[in-house]
């Protein structure tokens, strides 16, 4: 198992490996990655969707108020991209996304917060609350993942992975259910 610990380089986040074992016939391990975009996500649904390799990084310089955003990369390659986003309660994320959604492949609706869209390469979801004294909604969207390489168990990671998420970008945003 590799573990990682964070290491500010630049303007983005290296996470170096501090032991390494043995990698077996199959190739690298899993990375296990504890936090992303500033908030704590399950290292073992997160390092099933990013690609195995030697070096991970994310980068997270476009994150600001209220649209935390990062991208991973493995051995210098742009990989998955993960965002959040608190919008006005008259948005329909889900429908204005919807041609993103089907560009990420085969979208369909999941049973996670108050609407759900989990394609073949990404997923987004969408809750209600409350944000500054104020209704908005929070919206946590993934994408570019190509692992695992099962179209069908990567489609319930993702979703295993917005649902376990989405609650714990919405308080960390400060966007309370």
């Amino acid at each position: 198992m590799k573990e990682y610990v964070l290491r500010p380089v630049g303007g983005a986040v290296l996470f170096a490996a501090l032991f390494v074992g043995a990698t077996g016939c199959g190739g690298p391990e899993a990375f296990k990655v504890s936090e992303a975009c500033g908030t704590k996500v399950d290292p073992e649904l997160i390092g099933q969707l990013l690609p195995r390799g030697e070096e991970l990084k994310t980068n997270d310089t476009l994150s600001e108020p209220k649209q935390p955003r990062c991208e991973f990369e493995v051995d210098g390659k742009g990989q998955v991209g993960l965002r959040g986003d608190v919008v006005e309660p008259f948005v329909k994320p889900l429908e204005v996304n919807n041609w993103g959604m089907r560009r990420l492949g085969n979208p369909a609706p999941a049973d996670v917060g108050d609407g759900a869209t989990v394609a073949d390469h990404g997923a987004m979801a969408v809750q209600a609350c409350t944000y500054n004294g104020e209704k908005m909604q929070y919206v946590l969207s993934i994408d570019g993942v190509e692992d695992p390489k099962d179209t069908a168990e990567r489609r319930r990671v993702l979703e295993k992975f917005l649902r376990s998420q989405l609650p714990v970008a919405m308080e960390a945003e400060g966007c309370r259910p």
